[in-house]
């Protein structure tokens, strides 16, 4: 099978930019670091589910104080599967873009995490700097329906 220049570079750029995401996520972020079970925390319980043609999480909103470590954990209430995926707005917007084009993407993020159906897990995320940040869900059609949730870092 023979691809053309414009598939080529299209695949090159597809996979520099799921290298840069897999590198970024062990590291610190503009929006914070990986946290450490080992250290205190305080827990957020986040509920995923759907509700009729509308997707959420249940809380939608959290404060957080600058320096915060937060054990999140997350409940998959639906009857889909969905992720939590943490970022700045241009990074959750980006991401998306790119799972669309690649819905089978699978992460290896220490913020971000895909549950299928009735699934528990958790995420231990340090928010280092303040600012408005995001979680949503990035599996194409979520995001769209309303899986998202804010989080404010005072």
């Amino acid at each position: 099978m023979k691809i053309s220049q414009i598939q080529a570079g299209a695949l090159v750029v597809a996979l520099a930019s799921s290298a840069a995401l897999s590198a970024r996520g062990h590291e610190a972020t503009a929006f914070g670091e990986p946290g450490d079970p080992k250290k205190p925390s305080r827990t957020v319980h986040v509920v995923m589910r759907e509700d009729g043609r509308k997707m959420l999480y249940i809380p939608n909103v959290v404060a957080v104080k600058k320096g915060e470590q937060i054990r999140f954990i997350l409940d998959n209430e639906g009857e889909l599967n969905h992720e939590f995926v943490l970022g700045t707005e241009r990074e959750i917007n980006a991401h998306a873009a790119e799972m669309k084009k690649n819905p089978d993407m699978e992460h290896d993020d220490p913020h971000s995490l895909r549950l299928g159906m009735l699934a528990r897990g958790e995420i231990f995320w340090r928010f280092t700097k303040a600012g408005r940040f995001v979680y949503a869900c990035l599996i194409p059609g979520h995001l769209e329906r309303g899986m998202s949730g804010i989080i404010v870092v005072k």
